[in-house]
């Protein structure tokens, strides 16, 4: 018997692939905590890491969506907080009207730049121990089985 009353009778796959998602949810809920400290979820702060990577910080709704995983109609309220808030712009992009262009502005990058040294502890918490080439080893495998997923 486990730790919780219960034997699993997963395979190994489904193993691996269920404890991804504990490992993924808690860190997901040990980070909120950090966000909630500046005003933001963590759906927020994921926004402005996709537009912080993106060329000149900004890049359509559409393309953040994508990186996330999300529709674009989650993605719309995220932006309008976000942009309530000061932390991005939102415009039309001036070649084509469909288009939602999102910029980071100087405030999400220093946001960003305030929540840095807390994220880092908690991912150095949950990563401890892992050396660089198992953690690249392991994300590696990781968007193969995302790709492998979406196909």
């Amino acid at each position: 018997m486990g730790k919780f009353g219960y034997t699993s009778n997963m395979d190994i796959g489904e193993k691996l692939l269920i404890a991804t998602v504990r490992v993924s949810e808690s860190y997901k809920k040990d980070s909120s905590a950090i966000f909630r400290n500046y005003d933001l979820t963590f759906a927020q702060y994921t926004v402005l890491r996709v537009l912080e990577g993106s060329e000149n910080g900004q890049n359509t709704m559409g393309n953040v969506s994508k990186v996330m995983l999300v529709s674009g109609a989650n993605t719309t309220p995220i932006a309008k907080r976000l942009e309530k808030n000061g932390f991005l712009i939102k415009r039309n992009d001036p070649n084509d009207d469909r288009l939602i262009i999102l910029e980071i502005t100087p405030k999400g990058r220093q946001t960003i730049k305030n929540i840095e040294n807390e994220k880092n502890a908690l991912v150095n918490k949950y990563l401890a121990g892992y050396p660089d080439t198992l953690k690249k080893e392991f994300l590696a495998n990781l968007r193969d089985t995302l790709h492998k997923a979406q196909s």
